[in-house]
């Protein structure tokens, strides 16, 4: 084989990173303390990153960064400041969430490598092209893809130029990456802010199945999958872990380091994967990659498995048996700890001793010596030194000048001036010049690039001076409200689709009025079906929360809305959308408050909207959450599931809150919150912001709830846009179990 297979390991803290390197990791992922998806992580200082990447290119291991994490309109200055450090730092690539990140970094860092996070949920060829289009170097692919749906994405990505990374090992969700709320709803720490507090390993009531960790999947590992992997295009194995120790990160490494080597040598794989069990692990499952979503795939557990296995491999039965298996097990793991311990205390990640001596003499350049941990450098002016007492050259002049050198890269012991003569001269730009040629040395021989300053966005105004109505359905047998109003009509299409069936298209077809809404996930076929229902339709606009199809429509040039679940929460995320892929409106995301929408600023001739009464989504699999919960026949969820499965079920955990679990015709088992969203405080903020309100009016998530009159609510709702401060009461009384926690305390 010669093609490079890269091995990309977690770093939350320095010695995991350093255990990573010496492990053999071709490359490390971490986060600085800002704006990255895993703050539960030690993180690093700025300092520690770029003393990670010197050691880490010592060791021909690259670095990238993590910037995965939706970005608010007030931190964009502290985000281009960061961004105006990291382009002299040396950093390999930065590993993105943010829609935003893109337009910035390829407008004013263009030299920066963008990786699209797993939080993208890149699941299906379209996406892969609107990775493309915007600027990524990289895609994360979805965690809920087979060996088949990756083999395919990998080459039509190679086909654009992008490289792509699949999760081998570590832990897995339950949800799709980045469509998952259950934390921001439940306790008000969003996983689209790194804040995840992790629900689905909560502890529930114990279900009608017998479990009491419904949602609680066993940690990913394909261990035995690597000829598959390779066999598919992967460009890198990546593994989970930034809130495990070094110890683990050295375990995980170290093993599939060699398996990868054994591999690449041999063409065989090894057969003893007893190291991995020895660290944290919640057992394994490859069933994703497999294809075949068992129930095997859940562990009534979210502790660590290692000590159960360590008895199963024992066979230990009785207590001395049993007692014997803990105590071996616990001094492999002290020994693991000790061994990494010794192994990563030898690695220095400190600043290099950095020392500058000024000379010169009258005549003769002005010289400055570069001595870095006892190598030397020198620069010289290019024109000589001449007397001059009022505009001599100081100490002070010198000094302010190359003051900047003491930085997160070097330690400067001193300014040396012993050697340079008072009362001479060289004209400041040939000092300038001197001090730049010296930055191009300490910076490895390369230009430094200097500090941009994004210009202020305008904010251009509203498309209508009112705001609108928009409402979404999905059963044709809600059409009879357009004759009730003026307002948008939506028309809800599904996750999963019969092959080669019209009854999408022909309901669209029949009530011309509708405007398409296209889900977030659409995988494999579903994809597909959703792209013909586009190419036969031919829609004036359309509304989708799945970028696949948003570039589907801008290919096809068709209006497209940016729909909630694309999680939009500043200017520049808008701008990317506009003008890369003439996206003509978006929702802005309903995670965030008044104060964090307040200052978002629109394009020219863009839509802005926002939805205020909605079911509120926790999260979507593609797993079934029925297997655990109430029980299900079938041994895997699969596409007869997806199309005529209709369970719903309540799960309620140990603190008392419960939560619907709803399975719509042809939709994805999704988890809703008990309550409803409900905003009419936002309309009393942003009449002026926004252009349509938006109330979804499926049914879905609404559980065991009374479900609404909806002709009444559109009345009720449109009488509010129109001034009539009562109908808020009359709403607030219909539906008692409502909330816009999320708008008071946003992210």
């Amino acid at each position: 084989m010669s093609r490079k297979i890269e091995l990309l390991a977690p770093g939350g803290d320095v010695d995991a990173i350093k255990a990573a390197i010496i492990a053999g990791a071709n490359a490390i992922y971490c986060g600085l303390d800002i704006f990255n998806a895993r703050n539960r992580a030690a993180n690093l200082s700025f300092d520690e990153l770029v003393g990670i990447i010197k050691l880490a290119h010592e060791y021909q291991c690259e670095v990238f960064l993590t910037l995965n994490i939706v970005i608010l309109e007030h931190e964009l200055p502290a985000l281009t400041k960061l961004l105006n450090q990291l382009v002299n730092t040396g950093i390999d690539g930065i590993i993105v969430q943010d829609l935003g990140l893109f337009n910035l970094v390829k407008k004013f860092f263009p030299s920066l490598h963008i990786h699209a996070s797993t939080q993208l949920t890149t699941h299906n060829e379209g996406q892969v092209l609107f990775l493309a289009k915007i600027g990524a170097t990289r895609a994360n692919l979805s965690r809920e893809l087979n060996l088949s749906e990756i083999k395919s994405l990998t080459a039509l990505a190679h086909d654009n130029d992008v490289l792509t990374e699949v999760f081998v090992h570590g832990a897995l969700c339950i949800a799709f990456s980045g469509q998952c709320y259950s934390s921001s709803v439940s306790v008000g720490n969003s996983g689209n802010r790194g804040r995840c507090s992790q629900a689905c390993r909560d502890e529930y009531e114990e279900t009608n199945a017998g479990n009491k960790y419904p949602l609680n999947l066993k940690d990913n590992s394909a261990w035995f999958d690597l000829p598959e992997l390779v066999d598919a295009g992967v460009d890198s194995l990546k593994i989970e872990g930034r809130i495990k120790g070094a110890q683990y990160v050295h375990t995980v490494v170290d093993s599939w380091r060699q398996q990868i080597n054994q591999f690449v040598d041999t063409g065989k794989l090894l057969a003893d994967d007893s190291a991995l069990y020895k660290v944290f692990n919640r057992d394994f499952t490859n069933s994703f990659l497999k294809g075949n979503l068992t129930k095997d795939m859940f562990i009534d557990n979210p502790r660590d498995n290692s000590f159960s296995h360590a008895n199963e491999k024992s066979n230990a039965i009785s207590v001395v048996q049993i007692q014997e298996a803990q105590d071996m097990l616990r001094d492999d793991k002290n020994k693991i700890v000790d061994e990494v311990a010794a192994k990563v205390a030898t690695l220095n990640i400190d600043k290099s001793d950095l020392s500058l001596r000024f000379s010169g003499q009258l005549n003769k350049p002005f010289t400055v010596t570069i001595v870095i941990d006892q190598k030397t450098m020198v620069v010289e002016s290019s024109s000589n030194l001449i007397k001059s007492e009022q505009s001599a050259v100081t100490e002070e002049a010198i000094a302010k000048r190359f003051k900047s050198f003491k930085n997160s890269r070097y330690n400067v012991a001193e300014f040396d001036f012993s050697e340079l003569d008072a009362g001479l001269t060289i004209p400041f730009k040939e000092l300038t010049d001197v001090k730049n040629k010296v930055a191009y040395y300490l910076n490895g021989e390369k230009e430094v690039i200097p500090a941009v300053t994004i210009p202020t966005l305008t904010s251009h105004p509203k498309l209508n001076e009112k705001p609108t109505l928009s409402m979404l359905i999905s059963d044709e047998k809600d059409a009879y409200l357009g004759d009730l109003t003026e307002a948008d009509i939506y028309f809800k299409l599904p996750e999963s689709f019969k092959k080669r069936c019209n009854k999408q298209r022909d309901i669209l077809a029949r009530n011309p009025r509708f405007i398409p809404w296209f889900p977030a996930v659409l995988i494999g076929k579903d994809y597909i079906e959703a792209v013909r229902i586009l190419e036969e339709l031919k829609p004036n606009r359309i509304v989708t929360n799945n970028t696949g199809i948003a570039y589907k429509a801008f290919e096809m040039g068709i209006e497209w809305i940016a729909g909630p679940f694309l999680n939009t929460t500043n200017s520049y995320a808008l701008l990317t959308m506009q003008e890369e892929l003439n996206c003509a409106g978006a929702f802005i995301s309903n995670e965030i408050n008044r104060n964090q929408i307040k200052n978002i600023k629109r394009p020219a001739n863009f839509k802005m909207l926002y939805s205020i009464y909605h079911p509120i989504l926790m999260m979507t699999s593609r797993q079934c959450f029925f297997q655990q919960t109430v029980g299900c026949n079938k041994p895997s969820i699969e596409d007869g599931c997806m199309l005529k499965c209709q369970k719903a079920t309540t799960i309620t955990n140990v603190k008392g809150i419960s939560f619907a679990v709803d399975k719509q015709l042809g939709g994805y088992p999704s988890i809703y919150n008990h309550e409803q969203f409900l905003n009419f405080e936002a309309i009393k903020d942003f009449s002026n912001l926004f252009d349509e309100f938006f109330i979804d009016l499926t049914d879905i998530g609404s559980g065991s709830k009374e479900k609404q009159d909806k002709a009444e609510l559109i009345k009720y709702f449109e009488d509010f846009l129109a001034g009539d401060q009562q109908a808020e009461v009359t709403v607030t009384n219909l539906i008692p179990v409502s909330t816009n926690a999320q708008y008071q305390q946003g992210l």
